[in-house]
C-alpha cells in the first residue's frame, strides 16, 4: 500500500496540528504590519480559538488512533 496503512491518520494528525498551531500563533503573535490594504491588524479571537480547538481535537483523535492500533 502506498505510504502505509495509516496514511489518512497521519494526514489528519498533520492537518489538525497545523490548524491548531497556526491559529494559536495568529492570536498570540499577530503580524507586525498589515501586508495589504484590507488586512486586519490581528486575527478574530473567537474564530481563531474555535478553529484551534477543532484542530486540537482532530490531532488528539489521530494520536489516539495511532497509539491504540
Amino acid at each position: 500500500m502506498f505510504l502505509g496503512k495509516d496514511l489518512i491518520v497521519w494526514l489528519l494528525l498533520a492537518l489538525g496540528g497545523a490548524l491548531f498551531i497556526g491559529n494559536v500563533m495568529a492570536v498570540v503573535r499577530p503580524p507586525e504590519a498589515a501586508r495589504a490594504e484590507g488586512d486586519l491588524e490581528q486575527a478574530p479571537r473567537i474564530r481563531s480559538l474555535t478553529m484551534a480547538a477543532i484542530g486540537f481535537v482532530v490531532a488528539l483523535a489521530a494520536v489516539a488512533a495511532l497509539v491504540t492500533r
